[in-house]
């Protein structure tokens, strides 16, 4: 029976998650019967070169939900069989951050025990986004692909890597992907239409500033349909605009707002406003992309627009839940604080 714990060191999910997950699709495949005795935590340790606690916290939890029993002295065996078929999914962001763990966690709370997830991240490398979906056994491990598309390049080969899964399988999370074909689920963002409608919203506070700069760095993994949406809201606007893409070797000016996409850039210009004394809402004005709760308090609260991460990993997980393949335009919201 020790062949089919298997633990993935490639995989976010949690070790433990992983053996439980092993143990009870053996259940459920019929390779593990009632009564069964498993392998000992001993024995698991020394063929996936893990820790005690890891194992233990895996039989704990397949004791919690009565799957399993410990008898004294004897080990554990093998106590329900009759588990209901569980969904399998593969879900790939392509990074770590506060808010991919809100999708996260949000899915698989809505998920409930209704799915396994095994959980992988490319850190935005083509590469490393093509080995993982590629893997010649997944058609016939998982139920549904969950995949987050953003790369620093080689983007436009993404559609021919996820064209060749199946597509009542396929839910395409954040950001939609040209060129994919057939008939499968989506919860997206609209970036261009986002941005565009946001600004419009704060057309009278944004207006009381010379200029309006937009920072997006070159090696950003964001789409450009930001910068379309930033650029119509200007040029419909009558407002004076520009692009930055270093915001680090850009002297910052008095009388001019900018929006900050990246989390590190913000900090750049937040240092570069405290440097000249400048006070936000009223000689500079500031607009960060995605809300967290410490720009809430700095610079006494930045304006904020940003997608609801909560909603996404919801709509996610009841796509799945109920099998349906819709493409869900995920919500966006303004969050106007004084540094506009």
């Amino acid at each position: 029976m020790l062949y089919l714990i298997k633990i993935d060191n490639y995989s976010s999910t949690p070790k433990y998650q992983q053996i439980f997950n092993c143990i009870t699709k053996g259940i459920q495949d019929g390779n593990i019967e009632s009564g069964e005795k498993l392998p000992s935590i001993p024995e698991i340790c020394s063929a996936n070169d893990i820790a005690k606690k890891t194992v233990e916290k895996a039989y704990n939890l397949l004791k919690s939900k009565d799957i399993i029993e410990a008898i004294q002295g004897k080990g554990h065996y093998v106590k329900a069989t009759e588990l209901k078929q569980r969904k399998r999914i593969f879900l790939l962001f392509n990074k770590l951050s506060r808010h991919k763990k809100i999708i996260y966690d949000n899915f698989v709370q809505t998920l409930g025990e209704e799915a396994a997830v095994d959980f992988y991240v490319y850190h935005n490398e083509f590469s490393i986004f093509n080995d993982l979906i590629t893997q010649p056994h997944h058609s016939s491990v998982y139920s549904h692909y969950v995949i987050i598309s953003h790369f620093m390049s080689s983007a436009h080969k993404a559609k021919d890597i996820i064209n060749q899964l199946p597509k009542q399988k396929l839910l395409i999370l954040d950001k939609l992907v040209p060129g994919i074909s057939g008939d499968y689920a989506a919860v997206y963002q609209d970036f261009e239409k986002n941005i565009f409608e946001s600004l419009k919203s704060l057309q009278n506070r944004i207006k009381k500033y010379n200029k309006f700069n937009l920072i997006f760095p070159y090696d950003t993994y964001q789409p450009r349909d930001i910068i379309w949406g930033f650029q119509k809201f200007c040029i419909e606007a009558d407002i004076s605009y520009h692009v930055i893409n270093d915001i680090a070797e850009t002297p910052i000016k008095e009388g001019e707002a900018y929006i900050s996409l990246m989390e590190e850039d913000l900090v750049t210009l937040i240092k570069k406003i405290k440097k000249k004394d400048l006070e936000t809402g009223r000689n500079i004005g500031v607009i960060s992309y995605n809300e967290n709760p410490l720009k809430e308090i700095l610079l006494d609260g930045i304006t904020v627009i940003s997608t609801d991460f909560e909603q996404m990993g919801i709509s996610a997980a009841q796509q799945i839940l109920n099998e349906t393949r819709l493409h869900i335009e995920n919500p966006f919201k303004v969050i106007v604080r004084n540094s506009l």
